[in-house]
């Protein structure tokens, strides 16, 4: 009787320490948890960051790109206008 009396209290002595031990454990993961949560976050801003920067570097990249073909195009033009006047052909004349 005593030796399953001791028994028990040995059985409850260890739960009760192995819930300890648990209950730190899980006060770990928790803390863990909330600074991956933390750092995923984070992560998160920074990709909506670099998103908003590439989306700006391509809309200023087309702008550009389109002002470059507008100042080709004028000079284009502009040159067009620019041309010495036609010389009579001599062998015309003859």
């Amino acid at each position: 009787m005593w030796k399953q009396f001791y028994a028990a209290i040995k059985q409850l002595l260890l739960l009760t320490h192995q819930t300890d031990e648990n209950r730190e454990q899980i006060k770990e993961l928790r803390h863990q948890v909330r600074e991956f949560a933390s750092a995923i976050e984070r992560l998160a801003y920074e990709v909506r960051r670099i998103d908003e920067k590439v989306d700006y570097y391509a809309r200023n990249e087309a702008q550009e790109r389109e002002n470059l073909n507008l100042r080709v195009e004028n000079a284009l033009l502009k040159s067009g206008r620019q041309l010495p006047p036609e010389e009579p052909n001599k062998d015309a004349t003859d």
